[in-house]
This record gives structure tokens, sequence and C-alpha cells, in this order.
């Protein structure tokens, strides 16, 4: 278990369980959290890694 709780990186709600999505960086690999809300509504988001921009 991690200390720190999962968040949407588009909007910062807290994801819990199955909520959202989890996947790779394009860019660096990264892991990216999207709740299901933002991932509809194509909400961008940027990986705090290396800047990408995402959709």
């Amino acid at each position: 278990m991690t200390e720190k709780s999962d968040r949407c990186m588009s909007c910062g709600v807290t994801l819990i369980g199955p909520e959202g999505a989890r996947f790779p960086c394009p860019n660096c690999g990264e892991i990216i959290m999207r709740c299901n809300k933002c991932r509809k509504q194509s909400n961008p988001y940027t990986c705090p890694s290396c800047g990408f921009l995402g959709p």
C-alpha cells in the first residue's frame, strides 16, 4: 500500500478502487492517473515527470 493517495492528474479527485484509469505516460513511462469524468470529457493532463501534455 502506498502512503500517498492516487489522484486524478486533471482535476485532483482521489481515485478509490477501480475508479478511473492508470496508464504509462507515452513519453517517459511515468504512471498517469485520471478519473472517469476527466477521461470522458478529454480534459488535458500534464505528466509531472516530463511535462508531456495529453488529452
